[in-house]
């Protein structure tokens, strides 16, 4: 359901970081007219869909919201790995990790012993972000549990590393106990300090996941868009961004596409390929350049909206068809 009241308040708070004014009377109009009938077609056909947040030209313009939450902190599943792989870019911008190509046991020391397989010892930063560690890995769709990062790492290798790509949940707890390592502090304290307060987003939960509120899915894949920038600051280094959103590798399942740092891309001719976060059970953030376009959705946490990839045909369909005419509108 749409809450007109809260949409309009929410719009000019963003605005203002964004294009430095609040949307004119005319500006709205245009929006409401691009999305007339979304809210219908998502009430209806799209019933898996929990919460849509669109942004386009820097500007919040449409939002909806099944149960009429704004502020609801939704469980965004592996949309948190593109929000891990942003600290660890920040981190190295920082001087605290070395480079990407640093290897994981110098940063943990105490790991060397825990897995006897010499290639292991060649484990960098950027293998974890890329998915190409080569542990051997028994689940491509990403849906097992992560284990504890000490056992993940004691595991057998498949391959060399940065020889193949592995869809591999267990390297998140091993990459947040390597960015704990190296910036000193649990990863909540140092995702309030980077990311939280500079763009202005709701404190995230971090039991049985992580929730975020979807508006602040939409900011991080803004700041993305942005080459890092947030509010006249450079939150994340340009050439972090535009390597975490290209590929590094040719990918694979659970999204079957090419992979960069924990961002999947969509292969296209355009100068900046389209991007996204993609979390099981149909939660993404999806950022189109092209169009300054960014959109996040949130579904049902089952393995139903798994199976009907209802939030996805809403972004390629619906919604993209409505941003189209939103800038042709211009």
């Amino acid at each position: 359901m749409p809450v007109p009241s809260r949409w309009h308040c929410r719009s000019w708070r963003w605005a203002r970081r964004r294009s430095g004014g609040p949307p004119t009377p005319a500006q709205q109009a245009l929006d409401a007219a691009a999305f007339q009938g979304v809210n219908e077609t998502i009430a209806e056909r799209f019933t898996d869909v929990q919460s849509v947040v669109v942004a386009q030209g820097g500007r919040l313009v449409y939002q909806y919201w099944r149960d009429g939450n704004p502020d609801a902190l939704r469980d965004v599943h592996s949309v948190m790995k593109s929000a891990l792989s942003t600290l660890a870019g920040i981190a190295v911008a920082q001087g605290r990790i070395a480079s990407l190509d640093q290897p994981v046991v110098a940063l943990m020391p105490e790991w060397a012993a825990l897995n006897t397989d010499p290639r292991a010892q060649a484990i960098t930063v950027r293998h974890l972000l890329t998915m190409s560690a080569g542990f051997a890995v028994d689940d491509p769709t990403g849906t097992g549990p992560a284990g504890r990062p000490r056992d993940a790492w004691a595991r057998p290798l498949a391959h060399a590393p940065g020889q193949a790509f592995a869809y591999d949940n267990a390297l998140i707890p091993v990459l947040a106990s390597v960015l704990e390592k190296a910036v000193g502090m649990p990863v909540a304290d140092y995702t309030r300090e980077q990311l939280v307060v500079p763009l202005g987003l709701h404190e995230p939960s971090y039991q049985r996941g992580v929730g975020m509120r979807t508006e602040d899915m939409a900011r991080l894949g803004q700041l993305f868009l942005q080459n890092g920038v947030w509010d006249g600051r450079q939150v994340v280094p340009a050439s972090f961004v535009a390597q975490a959103t290209t590929a590094q590798n040719a990918g694979g399942l659970p999204a079957s596409l090419p992979y960069g740092y924990m961002w999947w891309v969509v292969p296209s001719k355009a100068a900046r390929p389209t991007f996204m976060a993609a979390g099981y059970g149909g939660q993404f953030i999806w950022v189109h350049p092209p169009m300054e376009l960014v959109m996040a959705v949130t579904s049902n946490v089952s393995a139903d909206p798994a199976r009907h990839g209802q939030s996805l045909q809403l972004i390629r369909g619906a919604l993209f068809a409505a941003a189209r005419k939103r800038e042709q509108d211009k």
